[in-house]
C-alpha cells in the first residue's frame, strides 16, 4: 500500500505533540523580537510570545521556512517509507511559505503536492486534519489532495481584532488597511476572502457586541450550509472563546465544535492581543 506523508507549517496553529502523534511534519516558521529569533511553537509558545509581546518595545518580524526546510522535512519522510506527499499551508497571499515548500518539492524524491490553503490558523488545521483523515482512511495520494482541497477551498475564516495597530504596522491588513478601528472602541471584523487576503466584513462598537455580531453570522451560514465543523482560536485569552462559543449555541448555529486553538506566535504577529475568531466549514 502507497503511503502518503503530510507536512504542514506552524501556522495552523495545532501543537506539535498532537501532529507528532499524528505522523504529521511540522515545518515551523520564525519570529524575531530584535536579534533574538525563536521557530514558531518550538521555541516559543503562545503565552510566553505574548508576555514578549506586551514587553517589547517595537512589533516582532517573521520569516518564512527556507527551501532547504522542506527538502529536510520531505527527505524525513521518505525515509520513513512514504511513497508521495501532501504539503499543506498558509496562504500565499501573506507568506512565502508556500513557495518554499513549492520549490523544494520540485526536486524532491517522490511526487509532492503542495496545497494552499488561502487561510491561516484554525481555518488551515481543519485543512491538515483532512488530510490525516483520508490518510488515515486508506486514501490514495489523490484522494487525500482531494479532501484537503475540499476543506480548505469551503471553509471560512473570521476574526475579530482588538487593535488594527499589529496587522497594519506588520503589513498584512490588506483591504483592511483604511479601517479607523482605533476611534470609538470600534472593533473590526475581519475575513479571509477566496484569494487569502484579508478584508473587513463589518465594525461594531465593543468586543461584546463584534462576538454577538459575528456568532449571528456563523448562524446564518449554518442555516444555509448546513451542520458546520468549527474550530475557534483566540490570542491566549481562552475567556474571549469561551464566549464566542456561547455566542455560536445562543445564536443557534447547527455545528460540532472540532478544537479551540491558540494563535501561535507568528500568526499572532499580526492578530496582536485579545484576538478571537473562528474557522468552519460545512460537514456535508
Amino acid at each position: 500500500m502507497n503511503t502518503v506523508g503530510i507536512v504542514c507549517d506552524s501556522t495552523c496553529d495545532i501543537a506539535p505533540e498532537w501532529l507528532e502523534a499524528q505522523s504529521v511534519r511540522m515545518v515551523p516558521l520564525t519570529v524575531f523580537f530584535g536579534d533574538e529569533a525563536f521557530r514558531d511553537w518550538v521555541e516559543i509558545q503562545p503565552a510566553e510570545f505574548y508576555r514578549r509581546l506586551a514587553a517589547f518595545p517595537a512589533l516582532p518580524t517573521t520569516s518564512q521556512p527556507s527551501p532547504a526546510d522542506f527538502t529536510a522535512a520531505y527527505a524525513e519522510l521518505v525515509e520513513a517509507g512514504c511513497d508521495s506527499i501532501v504539503s499543506v499551508h498558509l496562504t500565499s497571499e501573506l507568506s512565502g511559505t508556500f513557495e518554499s515548500a513549492t520549490l523544494a518539492a520540485a526536486d524532491a524524491p517522490v511526487p509532492v503536492t503542495v496545497v494552499d490553503t488561502k487561510l491561516v490558523s484554525s481555518a488551515t488545521a481543519l485543512a491538515v486534519k483532512a488530510a490525516i483523515g483520508a490518510r488515515d482512511a486508506g486514501g490514495s495520494h489523490d484522494e487525500v489532495v482531494a479532501a484537503t482541497k475540499k476543506v480548505a477551498s469551503s471553509s471560512r475564516l473570521f476574526f475579530i481584532l482588538d487593535t488594527l495597530e499589529y496587522l497594519v504596522k506588520g503589513g498584512r491588513a490588506g483591504k483592511a488597511q483604511g479601517l479607523a478601528a482605533s476611534l470609538l472602541n470600534i472593533k473590526p471584523i475581519l475575513r479571509f476572502n477566496d484569494e487569502g487576503t484579508i478584508e473587513p466584513f463589518k465594525k461594531v462598537k465593543g468586543t461584546r457586541k463584534a462576538i454577538m455580531e459575528l456568532a449571528e453570522h456563523v448562524a446564518e451560514e449554518s442555516r444555509s450550509i448546513g451542520r458546520m465543523r468549527v474550530a475557534l482560536l483566540h490570542a491566549d485569552d481562552s475567556a474571549l472563546a469561551v464566549e464566542l462559543e456561547q455566542a455560536l449555541t445562543t445564536a443557534g448555529a447547527d455545528y460540532e465544535l472540532d478544537s479551540v486553538n491558540l494563535i501561535g506566535a507568528v500568526i499572532g504577529t499580526y492578530a496582536g492581543p485579545r484576538a478571537v475568531g473562528v474557522g468552519y466549514h460545512p460537514m456535508g
